[in-house]
């Protein structure tokens, strides 16, 4: 999981369940349940950050990845296959 701009108090909380090998960048291995909510307790509590979080699957690309908050990249999903696109000028401003 990667957070951007994120409370001091929202990376201590993760940092029980992963490390953070660089700020802002936490890695770890927790089962599906414990993922899915501790990105619910991430994008509850993002404020003005974004968030991104990747995971290992049996997928083409042997990965899932999902994004929340205030970033300059947006996921999209090409017949199946994860492409990072950088939002555009107009696209920030909605």
């Amino acid at each position: 999981m990667i957070l951007e701009k994120v409370p001091t108090s929202l990376r201590g909380e993760l940092s029980r369940w992963m490390i953070e090998p660089h700020p802002g960048v936490f890695v770890g291995h927790v089962s599906g349940m414990v993922r899915d909510r501790l990105w619910d307790k991430v994008c509850g509590q993002l404020k003005e950050g974004g968030a991104v979080q990747a995971w290992s699957t049996n997928r083409e690309q042997r990965f899932m990845i999902r994004m929340a908050g205030n970033t300059d990249r947006q996921i999209v999903d090409y017949e199946g296959l994860y492409l990072v696109q950088r939002k555009t000028t107009q696209s920030r401003d909605k």
